[in-house]
C-alpha cells in the first residue's frame, strides 16, 4: 500500500512540474515575462456598465438610452416614429 501511495504521489509531483513548464515556455514564446502573471492577469475583464432603458412614446418598446431618438424631450425608437407622434390611448 506504501509503494502505491508514493506512486500516485510522484506522478502529481511530475505533472505538476510539468504544468509549471509548460506555462513558462508558453509565456515565453508570447513575450510575456514568465514571473509577474499572478490573479490579475488570469481574471475576466470587467463587465460593462449597465445602460439604462427607455421607453418609445409612440409603440412603447424599451430600448437602450444610446439606441432611442430623442425629439422635443420626448424619446423614440426610430425617426418614424417620431414624426407619428405618442400613441393614443
Amino acid at each position: 500500500m506504501g509503494k502505491l501511495l508514493f506512486w500516485i504521489v510522484l506522478i502529481i509531483a511530475v505533472l505538476f512540474v510539468a504544468r509549471i513548464a509548460a506555462r513558462m515556455a508558453a509565456a515565453r514564446q508570447a513575450g510575456e515575462p514568465a514571473q509577474g502573471r499572478g490573479k490579475a492577469a488570469r481574471s475576466a475583464p470587467a463587465p460593462a456598465a449597465p445602460e439604462s432603458m427607455v421607453r418609445c412614446a409612440h409603440c412603447g418598446i424599451h430600448l437602450p438610452r444610446s439606441e432611442a431618438v430623442l425629439v422635443n424631450g420626448m424619446t423614440w425608437c426610430s425617426t418614424e416614429h417620431s414624426t407619428l407622434g405618442p400613441a393614443r390611448k
